[in-house]
């Protein structure tokens, strides 16, 4: 984006040209709107962020302390909040994003009500929160490049110079709220021309990376239930393609694909493919097959699949739907495998979807992965599904117990406790819980770490709370104490809600129309004042 001087130069140009016949036009405010509005379509968003995210996965790979990270959010202003409070602690949005999860939609987006993580909300919807949350990020740019316009003008007023060159500093140099999102594209919803059809509307609404998994479209799961169905690789694969292919008819030459694979926890196949040689894909995927040796004819019943495995006969192990069972103890294979086949058939990243959060499980995967792709990279769930507390709590008991350590004062099966709480495996294992990140990003590959659906639950906390002070003896001040006087005090912009839902901007807007004949809604009796 040009300067500040530089954009008034050009708008004065394009004004000027026009004569008198433009010249209620005034270029500074068309010079304050277009960097308030930098973002026009979907597509630009897409290809701002896809270089974003580009450039941390190099930085990444050359600094495995370089990692980053999300939340998950389900509304527009969930996510303007987030990152208005990203810059506001931390001054820059640098290595954090967005994540838009499938769950979230199926749960508080679909027309039909609250639903399952099964795909059966509207394929419409993800690109349509999508469009949502950037609809609300630009307009944090918005709000906060005009609070620098409204001090500029002061600066001005007050013949400062110098604080007015510091603040033009401050927009030249505006760092945007429009962060990369990953975006849950579930299993593509279809065959791969409907994922293919909906990675475009997802692209267009400004995704500009796309997380697909492994599981049958029709029959999707929650990565953390049971009952999962995987796809044999030439299906996946197919859709990978799909994912690229709409990458590169919408220009978005970056953009960047997470293939997940949720084989740590499918017991279960659809279909068996067709090998079309010894070791291929299909008779490495066949070989997890469950099955029992044949040796007769007799030992066959309609409907049986037979396999040929090391020279023998077996009988795939069906179940009454049809469906394939693996054989037990495959999942960790199976993972590598899907891993490997992924990234070296165009996916950029993987994510596994693993039953706790444990740093060395996630690494003896990645590494055998990393014997064959060296620079493999992972986007990790840290999924409000584990419960953390008691994970951490038996890996420390566990730990100690084989180091020879006394855990008498502990009972394993009953780690979580309050009791515990104040105790030295409790500590150990918070800290455990706080370093997870680093450490799983350190030693297992994992370039973001991101939760699926944290402000799911902030949401029903924080109404909790409220609801039961409120309705009860406390009344108003539950409010007050709890919400309003904590938001002065600890400065969220979102107590002034009138500014925030763009009454500001409105009146800015009022004014280079309509100049002085413009009514406006921020005068001395904005009851917004009293917040100072």
């Amino acid at each position: 984006m040009n300067k500040y001087s530089t954009l008034i130069s050009e708008s004065a140009g394009v004004i000027g040209a026009h004569g008198e016949h433009w010249s209620a036009i005034n270029a500074e405010n068309v010079a304050r709107m277009q960097l308030q509005n930098r973002f026009h379509t979907g597509l630009d968003i897409a290809r701002h962020t896809a270089k974003i995210m580009r450039e941390d996965m190099a930085a990444y790979d050359a600094d495995p302390s370089q990692y980053t990270q999300s939340l998950g959010v389900w509304h527009g202003f969930i996510a303007q909040q987030k990152m208005i409070s990203v810059k506001k602690h931390f001054n820059t949005p640098k290595g954090r994003y967005l994540y838009l999860s499938g769950w979230m939609i199926a749960a508080l987006r679909s027309e039909f009500g609250p639903l399952p993580d099964q795909s059966m909300h509207e394929k419409t919807s993800v690109p349509a929160l999508i469009e949502e949350l950037y609809t609300f990020l630009k307009q944090a740019d918005a709000r906060e490049l005009r609070h620098l316009f409204t001090d500029l003008d002061a600066a001005r007023a007050e013949g400062n110079e110098v604080k007015a060159k510091a603040i033009t500093d401050k927009i030249d140099n505006y760092e945007t709220h429009v962060v990369p999102i990953i975006a849950d594209i579930d299993a593509g919803f279809g065959n791969e021309e409907a994922t293919y059809l909906l990675a475009k509307k997802l692209i267009a609404a400004g995704a500009c990376c796309l997380q697909i998994e492994n599981q049958v479209s029709d029959a999707k799961q929650c990565g953390h239930q049971d009952g999962k169905v995987t796809v044999p690789h030439e299906d996946f694969l197919a859709k990978i393609n799909a994912l690229r292919y709409a990458f590169l008819e919408m220009g978005v030459e970056d953009g960047v694909i997470v293939a997940r694979t949720d084989s740590l926890g499918a017991g279960l196949t659809q279909k068996i493919p067709v090998s079309q040689s010894a070791g291929d894909l299909a008779d490495q995927y066949n070989a997890f097959i469950a099955g029992e040796e044949i040796t007769e004819n007799d030992d066959l019943n309609s409907g049986d699949i037979v396999l040929k495995r090391d020279g023998k006969l077996i009988k795939a192990a069906r179940l009454p739907n049809g469906l394939i069972r693996f054989r037990e103890g495959t999942g960790e294979d199976r993972v590598v495998l899907d891993c490997v086949t992924a990234l070296t058939n165009g996916a950029d990243m993987l994510w596994i979807e693993t039953e706790k959060p444990h740093v060395g499980q996630i690494a003896s995967m990645v590494d055998r992965v990393k014997e064959i792709v060296p620079n493999a990279k992972l986007v990790y769930n840290n999924s409000p599904s584990f419960n953390w507390t008691l994970n951490f709590r038996q890996q420390v008991f566990d730990a100690w117990q084989e180091a020879g350590k006394d855990t008498s004062a502990y009972d394993r099966a009953n780690l979580m406790s309050a009791d515990y709480d104040n105790s030295e495996l409790s500590a150990e294992a918070d800290e455990k819980i706080r370093s997870f990140q680093a450490d799983a990003s350190a030693r297992a590959g994992v370039f973001h770490h991101l939760i699926t659906l944290p402000t799911y639950h902030t949401a029903a906390l924080s109404t909790d709370n409220l609801s039961k002070g409120y309705f009860g003896d406390e009344g108003m001040l539950a409010y007050v104490l709890g919400v309003q006087r904590r938001e002065i005090r600890e400065g969220l912009a979102c107590v002034k809600h009138q500014d925030m839902a763009g009454s500001n901007i409105g009146d800015d807007h009022k004014e280079y129309f309509s100049g002085n004949q413009a009514l406006k809604a921020s005068g001395e009796d904005n009851t917004m004042n009293q917040f100072g």
